[in-house]
């Protein structure tokens, strides 16, 4: 707490990978099920989301939010009395978060889709690029871009050309070429030549 209260980014960084080394610690396969380490991970989530203002920047954001926020998503909860994955409780907590008005809080709601898409699903990276897509900032199409990609690459490529060929005439530019830019470059321009 003190580290991410401090007023320069490197020790709040510090903090934040503190934060999310105990994380993974708890979040191994020996540990996922354990009782006292669901216990902890959801007192590490609760402390993350109380103190998301400590991570202002994108690099704060997109060090620490798919390593806790987005490993949580994949794991059991107790939260809400509940000791199972908990979907509701977890999609009511990044809904928050997409529907703040800080665009960092925003920014965690895209990028902790990072983790359940590198373990196959797509849902949660779909569901949020649907919600951030029109956001008016750069950093935020960006974020969007860059989880559309890593769909693509990790989930499914057609999964990815679906979403683009529903939303790439009304994506903003630079969301549009993250998440087409591991395409061949005769299907790149095709995409950004789309109307």
């Amino acid at each position: 707490e003190r580290l991410l209260a401090s007023p320069w980014h490197e020790v709040r960084m510090c903090g934040l990978v503190v934060l999310t080394d105990r994380f993974d610690q708890l979040s191994t396969k020996r540990m996922a099920l354990h009782p006292d380490a669901i216990a902890e991970r959801d007192s590490l989530v609760n402390f993350y989301l109380q103190h998301t203002t400590a991570a202002n920047n994108w690099d704060l954001v997109d060090t620490s939010a798919p390593k806790v926020l987005g490993q949580w998503l994949l794991l059991p909860t107790a939260m809400e009395g509940h000791t199972d994955l908990n979907t509701n409780y977890k999609l009511r907590q990044i809904d928050r978060l997409s529907a703040s008005r800080n665009l960092w809080e925003q920014r965690m709601s895209m990028v902790c889709t990072l983790a359940p898409t590198s373990a196959g699903d797509a849902s949660w990276c779909q569901r949020y690029a649907l919600r951030l897509l029109h956001h008016p900032h750069d950093l935020m199409h960006k974020a969007v871009g860059w989880m559309l990609r890593e769909m693509g690459e990790k989930v499914d490529l057609e999964l990815l050309r679906r979403f683009l060929d529903e939303h790439a005439h009304e994506m903003p530019r630079t969301t549009l070429r993250y998440a087409i830019e591991h395409l061949p470059t005769p299907e790149r321009k095709e995409w950004m030549n789309r109307k």
